[in-house]
């Protein structure tokens, strides 16, 4: 990755690796980008941003989330599903 592979420093590779890691060490201040990571261009950076919502309840990335109802990649349309069911509750 650090090569240029992936994108290199700035490809999807570091963005999903830092939401990865907001999975174990969460903190309130990322909220907002874990919610703006729901948009990224990367799918593989929206479902984990999913996830990361998922596991913490991120109240606030509902409406990102809901709107991934339409998302081409089965594997982000599912995160975003359980995401959803999930903070609504």
């Amino acid at each position: 990755m650090l090569a240029g592979h992936e994108g290199g420093k700035t490809g999807y590779w570091p963005r999903v690796w830092a939401m990865r890691g907001l999975l174990y060490a969460w903190d309130d201040a990322a909220t907002s980008v874990v919610i703006n990571a729901v948009n990224d261009e990367s799918w593989r950076v929206r479902e984990m941003a999913a996830k990361v919502c998922r596991r913490h309840r991120v109240e606030g990335a509902l409406d990102a989330v809901a709107r991934q109802e339409d998302e081409p990649v089965a594997r982000v349309q599912a995160a975003a599903e359980r995401a959803l069911r999930t903070v609504a509750r």
